[in-house]
């Protein structure tokens, strides 16, 4: 009996031993297949990383393109604008014209950096920038997705430095040859903080008062600047021009540019360099960049054709100067509305901002006898106010879809297209443009005036610039040995 019960007992615990032997096995195998991702959770995990790098890559490509836009924005203040201003004063001057334009590259680089870019795209109120991103504070690698999302935030302030250096230096145009180059330099200081960055903020910072891609009360269409860039330069111009009063001579004595040549080439800089200034302000590679592109660069050629052939008619010949300057105004003109308008409008903005400048330059300056030197309000005041009205009639949601109502279909823009209130809103920022060029022009010159004084002394202004105020002369003339 005894042994009986022990076999049974043996055959038991060996029962119990093979039981707890697979319970382990399996145990282990379970285990093991979860440490395996299923097919499903292979596939999800694929395609995830497939998006990353995807949205990596347009980054990347978006990266790049603002980055050469930055520089082609560069390229039109030194050498552009440096060389086409430069070309257009008397030799005596030429110097200190391109140093002008050249002192903006580095005094609004600094100004911006401490404080400028703050004023304009910090968040602020409806008028200005507060100072949460003073000294670049917050200003960094990482996207701001109410700019532009997929770029560096720091990418975004780099090229929105390059408009705030242009804008001053086309100013320089109006008081060519008779301003003191301190004088000049406190003036662009204080004009920078006054009239651009509260402009910049308006259109284009967050709530802003005209600003239309983030439900500004008055939402303006300025895609790269007609407001805050030309109309601005152009209205402080005439008033820089007003206030110093003429050259010494002026319009008596004959003051032909002294080289054609140099403006020229810095009008075809200006041209290409345009292309960053305006498809650039897409703040992304897409094909909204490439539309800006051909209109920028449509109606900069038929501006061209318009100027020459007004002055054809006027005066029996086309002049290489005025063949240029219609470029540069038919580019000033198709800056509000690059973004905006097809090919074909961008043709008609161009002749008419052709024609209609001309005749500020030919006519309405000589009828009025005020002294701008380089014609930067005929040019850049005249073309960005119709440029911006152009705007608001051209404007097109098949371009750029930039309206939408609650449910996120897109509105009419323009008044082509429908939007005939469009028209208001643009008269509302052209009006606020002028306005605030116009009472922040003067206060400033007054007080500059006042503390440094404005113009050069008038035996300077007959030496020439270049020697009284830099001790410098462009060309140096050897007599010959013989």
């Amino acid at each position: 009996m005894d042994k009986v019960l022990a076999r049974w007992m043996l055959f038991l615990l060996i029962l119990l031993s093979l039981a707890q032997v697979g319970a382990a096995q399996e145990a282990s195998e379970t285990s093991g297949s979860s440490s395996e991702p299923t097919p499903q959770a292979a596939s999800a995990d694929r395609l995830a990383k497939l998006e990353q790098q995807a949205a990596d890559a347009k980054s990347s490509a978006d990266n790049a393109w603002m980055l050469v836009s930055s520089a082609l924005v560069l390229m039109m203040t030194g050498p552009g604008l440096a060389l086409f201003y430069g070309g257009l004063v008397r030799k005596k001057n030429v110097l200190a014209t391109m140093m002008q334009s050249f002192a903006m590259m580095a005094i609004v680089t600094v100004l911006w950096a401490l404080v400028e870019y703050s004023l304009a795209f910090g968040a602020g109120n409806s008028f200005i920038g507060g100072l949460h991103n003073v000294f670049l504070r917050g200003v960094g690698a990482q996207p701001d997705p109410d700019y532009a999302a997929t770029i560096p935030l720091q990418t975004f302030m780099v090229y929105q430095l390059m408009f705030a250096v242009i804008t001053p230096a086309l100013i320089t145009g109006a008081f060519a040859e008779r301003m003191k180059f301190s004088a000049m330099a406190l003036f662009m200081i204080l004009w920078s903080l006054v009239v651009y960055a509260p402009m910049a903020h308006m259109v284009w910072g967050k709530g802003g008062l005209l600003n239309a891609a983030l439900g500004g009360r008055f939402p303006t269409l300025d895609f790269a600047g007609g407001t805050v860039v030309h109309i601005t330069s152009g209205v402080s111009a005439l008033v820089c021009a007003i206030y110093l009063g003429r050259r010494l001579g002026y319009p008596h004595e004959p003051m032909p540019p002294h080289s054609v040549v140099l403006s020229f080439i810095g009008a075809c800089l200006l041209w290409v360099g345009w292309f960053g200034f305006n498809a650039g302000s897409t703040l992304n590679a897409g094909s909204l960049a490439t539309s800006a592109f051909v209109a920028t660069h449509f109606a900069a050629a038929a501006a061209a054709l318009g100027w020459a052939g007004a002055e054809w008619v006027r005066n029996g010949k086309p002049s290489v100067l005025g063949g240029i300057s219609g470029a540069v105004a038919g580019l000033v003109a198709i800056t509000p509305a690059a973004g905006f308008v097809g090919p074909m409008p961008a043709l008609v903005i161009g002749i008419i901002a052709g024609v209609f400048c001309y005749t500020m330059v030919a006519k309405v300056k000589a009828r009025f006898g005020y002294d701008d030197s380089l014609d930067a309000f005929g040019v850049h005041g005249a073309g960005g106010t119709i440029g911006a009205l152009l705007t608001g009639i051209f404007a097109s949601s098949v371009i750029n879809p930039i309206f939408k109502n609650s449910q996120g279909v897109a509105l009419p823009s323009g008044w082509v297209d429908g939007n005939a209130h469009q028209m208001w809103n643009q008269l509302v920022g052209v009006l606020i443009a002028w306005a605030l060029a116009i009472v922040g022009t003067l206060a400033i010159l007054k007080l500059v005036d006042l503390l440094v004084g404005l113009r050069v002394p008038d035996d300077h202004e007959v030496q020439g610039l270049d020697l009284s105020q830099h001790g410098e002369e462009g060309y140096y003339w050897e007599a010959s040995a013989s």
